[in-house]
């Protein structure tokens, strides 16, 4: 399998601090370029952009304590485990409940792939926090910051992009490396989208679960670059399939003697329950992600189903998971799947999945991952990496 992957080429005029690039021209071998530095200082930048690479060492997951079976929602729901098992593979979901938060699984997980790494906190350049369902509206991973101790104040921030945010997460913090000089950089997937169901539709209430994972995103040289090749997309004409709006709480319109409405002060608001057209989200997911995973394995270099060793796609339905896995000629034996036990958990199901893949001893260092992340939005996503 081959673990050299030459960047796709460009041909246009750039400049990079002083540096000017007048071709980059790949053609089935390494990039031709044609430099003119105008400073000793562009050049070393230059030689520095060229030869940085990255590379994933350390991942890691947290769950709530709560554990809800198919059982426990026929008690609430008209269902039962055969109907859920049966249409979704999913059998168990966690749940956050108590005292729990989305925020505290996302430092747990944080934790754990900074140690798989032996990265201290103080390391850590630039965390991203993929979630849609944070605890904070204005976002949660500079929280995460200060309570993993990272001393220098380092850039935090959130990324929302529902199912596909660990990806754009992942591809984020390459762009990061590659071309910001950045070293250590933690993409965590985080969601708790049991906050947003509707407990008494068996239509969603059965799909989703709450989790963390993170992994630790680390600088290298180009010759032992682990992130390969990407393929991002969205398509806002198919919001309408997957949704939660806001709305305005309802209370009594405010008038004046002369019955007119007013609407200042505005009204207290929050999100409806997520609504979803299941048929076309599973249409939907089937068609595009083989494509985006081709892509993806195109850019870079590894045309073919038998140049990777691991699919790891989105754990959102094991019909999808099974349907993506046939149109791209992939065994079951060689696809990660947990669903059964945690259910759909949006940003969160990639990295959830690794570690639990790598902890079992399943994938190992060296080993080729294709993974794609789908839905709200519509986005998309697929991303090849190596592990390790």
């Amino acid at each position: 399998m081959a673990n050299t992957i030459a960047a796709t080429g460009v041909s246009c005029p750039v400049v990079l601090n002083g540096v000017g690039i007048s071709r980059m021209w790949q053609h089935q071998g390494a990039p031709t370029l044609i430099i003119c530095s105008t400073t000793a200082k562009g050049a070393v930048e230059l030689s520095r952009l060229l030869n940085t690479g990255c590379k994933l060492v350390g991942c890691g997951s947290a769950v709530p304590s709560l554990r809800v079976s198919n059982n426990d929602l026929a008690k609430i729901v008209d269902t039962n485990d055969e109907w859920i098992s049966v249409r979704t593979g999913i059998r168990h979901r966690r749940v956050l409940s108590g005292k729990e938060n989305l925020t505290d699984l996302a430092i747990e997980a944080a934790w754990k792939a900074l140690e798989m790494a032996d990265v201290p906190p103080e390391d850590v350049d630039l965390i991203l926090m993929c979630s849609s369902t944070g605890d904070d509206l204005f976002g949660s991973a500079p929280v995460i910051q200060k309570a993993l101790g990272c001393k220098r104040n380092p850039l935090a921030f959130d990324i929302t992009a529902a199912c596909s945010g660990f990806l754009l997460g992942l591809f984020s913090a390459s762009c990061y490396i590659k071309a910001g000089g950045f070293k250590n950089v933690l993409v965590i997937g985080a969601d708790a989208v049991s906050r947003f169901i509707d407990w008494t539709d068996r239509g969603s209430c059965i799909l989703f679960g709450d989790a963390a994972g993170a992994v630790l995103v680390q600088a290298c040289d180009i010759r032992e670059d682990g992130l390969f090749g990407f393929d991002l997309h969205s398509d806002g004409d198919g919001k309408r399939h997957l949704i939660s709006t806001f709305k305005e709480n309802e209370t009594d319109d405010a008038s004046n003697e002369n019955h007119s409405v007013t609407s200042f002060p505005p009204k207290c608001s929050s999100y409806s329950y997520l609504q979803m057209n299941g048929k076309e989200i599973f249409k939907f997911a089937v068609r595009v992600v083989p494509q985006s995973i081709e892509a993806a394995l195109e850019k870079a270099g590894l045309d073919g189903s038998n140049n990777f060793d691991w699919l790891l796609l989105h754990q959102a339905n094991q019909r999808i998971i099974d349907g993506i896995a046939t149109r791209l000629e992939v065994p079951s034996e060689r696809v990660i799947s947990n669903l059964a036990n945690y259910g759909n958990t949006s940003a969160a199901s990639i990295p959830l999945a690794l570690d639990e893949a790598v902890q079992d001893g399943k994938v190992q260092p060296g080993h080729v991952i294709a993974a794609a992340g789908f839905g709200a939005g519509l986005t998309w996503a697929s991303a090849i990496f190596r592990w390790g």
